[in-house]
């Protein structure tokens, strides 16, 4: 029976874990989002889920906090390369072929035959080609890479989204401060 006052958040990015997570927690942690499609991707089943937990709850009293990456680099590539390393993880390896979350979740954020490339090829114990086969606009999506200037300019479309919240992975210094002198 813990204390009713610090919130409850769920890691959720299937449809039932979204309304779930609508239904009975203060906010949710979903990755690989792309702040230009919340509408699409997540809005139905939160709403879905504000509405079987009554009382009024709204996207208004509930947290939505994305995760993205930061990497400052002028080599764009160089940048990406982690990122692409992560998401053939999740959608090549997160899972049996059939039983992959993060591989239905690439499906539904468009990226049907791209999903399905980098499962075939990380399952077959090619990592690298799976990795090569992320695209680099999924990529530029779902997280903040490249030069300081793209990534101030893609900061727009997270500062003008239902995102209410950002979890920001970096290990650079200057990442960190890039951020903060954007957003502040």
């Amino acid at each position: 029976h813990g204390n009713p006052e610090i919130p409850n958040y769920t890691a959720s990015i299937s449809p039932n874990g979204l309304r779930c997570a609508a239904e009975v927690a203060d906010g949710v942690f979903p990755m690989m989002t792309n702040p230009e499609n919340f509408d699409e991707v997540y809005l139905p089943y939160l709403e879905e889920g504000f509405a079987k937990a009554g009382g009024g709850k709204s996207l208004s009293d509930f947290a939505v906090v994305a995760g993205a990456t930061v990497i400052v680099s002028d080599d764009l590539e160089k940048a990406r390369m982690p990122v692409k390393m992560l998401l053939a993880l999740y959608i090549g390896g997160m899972g049996a072929r059939g039983k992959n979350f993060y591989n239905d979740y690439a499906k539904r954020l468009g990226y049907e035959e791209e999903a399905v490339k980098i499962q075939d090829l990380y399952l077959a114990g090619d990592k690298g080609a799976a990795t090569a086969a992320v695209p680099d606009r999924l990529v530029d999506e779902t997280a903040l890479t490249g030069p300081k200037e793209k990534i101030v300019e893609r900061l727009q479309a997270w500062k003008s989204s239902k995102v209410s919240e950002m979890l920001i992975g970096c290990q650079q210094p200057e990442a960190l401060q890039l951020l903060a002198e954007t957003v502040l």
